[in-house]
């Protein structure tokens, strides 16, 4: 299904509740697998559109996913990614990643980096199939982080 009936805009404070609605929508069934919460379903969502640059894809006036993106000591972030489960394969997800590629490259990246839980099998493969490298992983108290960075032309 692809449904382009999404709008792809800059959040603005208004956009946090909706933003942690999604996320925890995206995010709650891992729960089970990880043992503990995924980090994006208890985000400051608030806080994140105040001091990084996330960006929503929005039907109906509702929020269908949410892009966090940042920029690091290691480059430029796509922090957070979610995708509420009955928009998922609509090609939301796709389009707010090619998002983030054209805002790494606008300013003055070459490439994209981000980091996901060992256990996310699923996301790995899928960032893998476009492009992203695994290039380190962080043992941390509970969970494993996965690096991937992805060249841009």
């Amino acid at each position: 299904m692809n449904d382009a009936s999404w709008t792809l805009r800059r959040a603005d404070a208004a956009d946090a509740a909706s933003i942690t609605e999604c996320a925890v929508e995206a995010f709650r069934h891992y729960i089970p697998r990880l043992g503990l919460t995924p980090l994006p379903m208890t985000r400051d969502y608030g806080v994140a559109i105040e001091n990084a640059q996330v960006w929503v894809a929005t039907q109906d006036a509702r929020t269908v996913a949410a892009l966090v993106l940042d920029v690091t000591e290691e480059g430029f972030l796509i922090d957070v990614i979610a995708v509420r489960p009955r928009h998922q394969g609509t090609g939301v997800g796709r389009a707010l990643l090619e998002l983030a590629e054209r805002e790494a490259l606008r300013q003055g990246h070459d490439s994209i980096y981000l980091f996901t839980n060992e256990k996310m099998t699923e996301n790995r493969a899928l960032y893998e199939r476009i492009g992203y490298v695994e290039y380190k992983r962080l043992a941390l108290e509970q969970r494993t982080r996965v690096f991937l960075r992805k060249p841009l032309k």
